[in-house]
């Protein structure tokens, strides 16, 4: 049976063709896809609660359209002629494609997938940041989580250049460009060698630690670290000796140990394994050190409100979020001021 094919429409504005398919209603194509599956009428309107003679029109208004046979009818139902079959099979892929599309632009809408860059200081077992990141992979499986180990200014040079979507850094941060949000506090402890003659107290001083060698690192929170005993021995004499090292954590608390000299960290260090150094708190602190979310206000990205809103959540939970802050990891975050004292 020959068809005759429609003329074509044409485009008004631009006074061409349209393609045929962009004027074929998608129902026609689900019903045309129905009657291929049952090869009944009748069956596929049953399956798409439509009517029969629904279905058949519309069937043969596609057909017309195409100029092409796609279902020899008989007595019993149809069949697909060969021009039908490789219709059906091309149209189903096209129409699992437009499924899968709306299905994951729904999820990443939803922040249930696609990817989140986050920008870290340091992941120690146990403490709160690798807590929050796997309570969330456990919430969000969709997500691809990358990480990205760095210090402060690092992490916000790679925000601003759009390679992360978030970074937690030591401090808070005041930046014009971007937004931040105070998460964690940890209180500051101080790192001696067992040995030490203050190793056996409860507590130090600022005032105890004058005159000592602290080590420092380059990466990591160690910029913060190094301005902070700055700060805090402003005017005391004799003036402490900072050396720098471009270590990890862990060998730098083993330099402690083997008494190269002391260091300060965040209390979650403590729950790191470790042998020959004590952890100290110290006495005249006045706040715990602050830990901040940083992102871009031009990032929408659900993924990252997600986080955020699970981080609060997780946050309010421990109780731990008192107003103020260390004046030295404010101002010398190196977010301030990316390039000063990094």
């Amino acid at each position: 049976m020959r068809r005759r094919r429609s003329a074509p429409i044409v485009d008004r504005r631009w006074g061409m063709p349209t393609s045929l398919g962009s004027r074929i209603p998608l129902a026609s194509l689900i019903q045309a896809l129905a009657v291929a599956e049952y090869l009944n009428f009748r069956h596929a309107a049953n399956a798409l609660g439509i009517a029969q003679s629904s279905v058949s029109a519309r069937v043969k208004a596609l057909e017309e359209d195409l100029g092409i046979l796609l279902f020899e009818r008989h007595a019993r139902g149809v069949r697909l002629t060969e021009a039908g079959r490789h219709f059906v099979e091309r149209i189903a892929a096209g129409v699992d494609q437009l499924d899968h599309a709306i299905k994951t632009a729904g999820m990443a809408a939803a922040g249930e997938s696609g990817r989140l860059r986050i920008g870290i200081h340091a992941l120690i077992p146990r403490s709160f940041l690798p807590k929050l990141i796997g309570q969330y992979r456990e919430d969000h499986p969709g997500v691809e989580v990358e990480l990205t180990e760095g210090t402060a200014r690092d992490a916000v040079m790679q925000l601003r250049a759009n390679r992360l979507d978030v970074a937690f850094v030591a401090g808070t941060p005041d930046l014009p460009d971007c937004h931040s949000r105070r998460i964690w506090t940890e209180p500051l402890l101080a790192v001696l060698p067992e040995r030490h003659p203050l190793a056996g107290r409860s507590a130090v001083t600022w005032a105890d630690l004058a005159g000592e060698t602290f080590l420092v690192r380059h990466g990591g929170t160690g910029p913060q670290v190094h301005s902070h005993i700055v700060l805090r021995h402003a005017g005391r004499w004799p003036a402490p000796s900072i050396v720098r090292f471009d270590v990890g954590r862990g060998a730098l608390l083993s330099m402690v140990g083997q008494g190269f000299g002391l260091t300060i960290v965040g209390a979650a260090t403590s729950l790191l394994p470790t042998t020959g150094i004590a952890f100290m708190p110290f006495a005249d602190e006045p706040e715990p050190v602050p830990f901040s979310a940083v992102w871009s206000p031009f990032n929408g990205s659900p993924a990252l409100r997600n986080l955020l809103g699970l981080a609060d959540q997780m946050r309010r939970g421990l109780g731990n979020d008192r107003p103020g802050s260390l004046s030295a990891w404010d101002g010398e975050s190196g977010c301030r001021h990316p390039g000063k004292g990094m």
